[in-house]
């Protein structure tokens, strides 16, 4: 059955560009001369329309478990996919969906600075980013209290001096399922796929098994076709108490700090119903009152 074509257009704003192709929403902006800028967005308007096609013919392979000798693939952001997953495939399950957000981010963005100089751009799928940024440059990150609704509980600004290239934020309340209870846990890393796989790492870790407030369901009754088969993926969590936040967030944050210990992250923001833990060391905070049009939004 034929699909509808992509849609590629403009915000209203005139600055920004939005692509969307079935399941794959992006908005990008990019800064720079009128030149540069409509050499960026019609080099992501010429990969973006080949990426889903691309995804879907390897797409049994990318919903198998991840692990060194299991199935491959040739995609170039299926690799990508991949690669984010495979420091993860030895203790738990996971397969490349993962980190797919973040991986088309980062080839939308490859192709936006392939093709011309750009001071500073982003590509947001979602909550997971890839950022481009020339000396001298930054971007202020602003990470939403959960994902189902743009209220931000902290800001951030990251220069280009900083190493973080991907950021990517994962919960219970956003567009994936998840198997824990965290609302928001938003990740900084060197680059948007692994952050992606990180951020689902951590928030599938901010959990209370076998809760009486946690209402699970298996992901394949929710979604037939969901990679995660009969695992229980959260649905509801009801008020807490702050001893049961701090337990969550707390097996959360040892998570985090596992993985900046190991390199594959390089801080991390734990959110659940109201309270926050951070892990690493964090881009310098700014006032959460920064006006919306200078937000990134994690």
């Amino acid at each position: 059955m034929n699909r509808a074509p992509a849609q590629i257009a403009l915000l209203p704003d005139g600055r920004r560009l939005h692509l969307h192709d079935g399941p794959i929403d992006l908005i990008i902006e990019a800064w720079g001369t009128a030149h540069e800028i409509r050499s960026a967005y019609a080099a992501a308007a010429e990969r973006f329309v080949t990426i889903l096609d691309e995804l879907c013919a390897e797409l049994p392979q990318l919903r198998q478990a991840a692990s060194a000798s299991g199935p491959k693939v040739t995609g170039v952001v299926a690799r990508r996919m991949l690669d984010a997953v495979l420091p993860y495939a030895a203790d738990t399950f996971m397969t490349p969906m993962a980190a797919v957000a973040g991986a088309v981010a980062e080839e939308i963005l490859s192709a936006m600075t392939s093709a011309t100089n750009l001071p500073r751009a982003y590509v947001n799928d979602g909550g997971d980013i890839a950022v481009h940024l020339e000396p001298g440059e930054e971007f202020t990150i602003g990470m939403v209290e959960r994902p189902d609704r743009v209220s931000l509980f902290g800001t951030l600004k990251l220069r280009a001096c900083d190493p973080v290239r991907g950021i990517a934020t994962s919960g219970w309340r956003g567009r994936s399922f998840s198997l824990g209870i965290a609302d928001a846990v938003t990740v900084l890393a060197p680059s948007a796929a692994g952050a992606d796989a990180a951020s689902t790492m951590i928030a599938n870790a901010v959990d209370l098994p076998v809760h009486p407030a946690v209402t699970r369901l298996p992901a394949c009754e929710l979604a037939p076709d969901s990679d995660l088969g009969p695992r229980l993926v959260t649905q509801a969590v009801a008020p807490l108490s702050r001893e049961d936040i701090e337990l969550a967030l707390a097996s959360g944050a040892n998570t985090a700090q596992s993985l900046v210990q190991r390199g594959l992250i390089f801080a991390a923001a734990l959110h659940l119903q109201g309270k926050t833990r951070t892990v690493g060391i964090l881009p310098r905070m700014v006032a959460k009152s920064t006006p919306a049009r200078s937000l990134v939004h994690a």
